[in-house]
């Protein structure tokens, strides 16, 4: 699949802000199934970026508006080659809690790169309360694979969607509590649910290709930033689970970065001086380019 996909950001502020400091994760990665072909982020009002790759591999662009603004305008245009497919994997993975004993040995260089996202991260904390809940699919001896996407599915069945139910600063108690809330919670609860078992766990932020209803047209703007988890197992790499739709990625998800949680790849972050109150608009449009 190629997607030329655009992302408008717009801060509207209520009094005017005199320095703005910003760091945008709005550039799709490049993968040996995943490449971006192009990408160019317009700024209003306009302002000189820096850009460079953090921790995680993420591409990063900073910049400072140092103007008094009232509004803040940030849009990303990209195009992505999407090759990769959901794949289909072998009963045959190891037992969870091999996977659990190899992490902590780290014998390789890959193992030792994912032995960094089973600890305890700003964002997510592991717990007794979720580790049982997990427990629930990771029975004793369960494969791998199949305790993984069986803890997808509960989190599917057993949480609503619901995107006024919670906000960035939401909890994942909170979340666990409530049975509801969007992509990015259900992201950190199962992520959580891993950690808890010490098994390694990374956050993943893109993009969502969707589908209008039947007979109706496709909306411009309507598609979404989305969130989703990888998590790794020796021997056969790094899996990634989208515990909201209960599928395994593949050419309708656009990957933008990953980190240990939400904090490492928000699409804009940064600190104002002034502003007071403000109000924020998101638009994504991920349209699907004829090869």
């Amino acid at each position: 699949m190629i997607y030329r996909i655009v992302h408008t950001t717009t801060y509207t502020y209520k009094n005017s802000v005199s320095v703005g400091d910003h760091v945008a994760c709005l550039t799709p990665r490049s993968l040996p199934d995943h490449r971006c072909m192009g990408h160019e982020l317009r700024i209003s009002p306009e302002t000189t970026t820096t850009n460079r790759t953090d921790y995680f591999g993420n591409r990063l662009t900073f910049f400072t508006i140092d103007e008094p603004h009232k509004e803040l305008a940030v849009e990303a245009r990209s195009e992505v080659v999407v090759d990769r497919r959901a794949t289909p994997l072998s009963d045959h993975s190891s037992p969870w809690e091999d996977v659990a004993k190899a992490l902590s040995q780290h014998r390789s260089a890959e193992s030792l790169e994912a032995y960094q996202f089973i600890f305890e991260s700003p964002r997510i904390r592991p717990s007794a309360q979720l580790a049982a809940y997990a427990s629930q699919s990771f029975t004793p001896g369960r494969q791998f694979v199949q305790a993984l996407l069986d803890l997808t599915a509960r989190i599917y069945r057993d949480f609503r969607f619901d995107s006024r139910a919670t906000s960035v600063r939401t909890t994942t108690e909170e979340v666990f509590r409530k049975r509801c809330g969007v992509c990015q919670d259900f992201a950190h609860l199962q992520i959580t649910c891993l950690r808890s078992l010490n098994l390694a766990a990374r956050y993943v932020s893109g993009y969502l290709r969707t589908y209008p209803p039947a007979g109706r047209p496709r909306l411009a703007g309507a598609d979404a930033s989305h969130a989703w988890v990888s998590a790794y197992c020796p021997g056969v790499g790094w899996i990634d689970v989208d515990p909201t739709n209960n599928v395994m990625p593949s050419t309708d998800h656009v990957i933008l970065g990953w980190g240990r949680d939400y904090g490492d790849v928000s699409p804009l972050r940064g600190l104002i001086l002034g502003g007071r109150d403000h109000t924020l608009k998101v638009s994504v449009d991920v349209e699907p380019v004829e090869g």
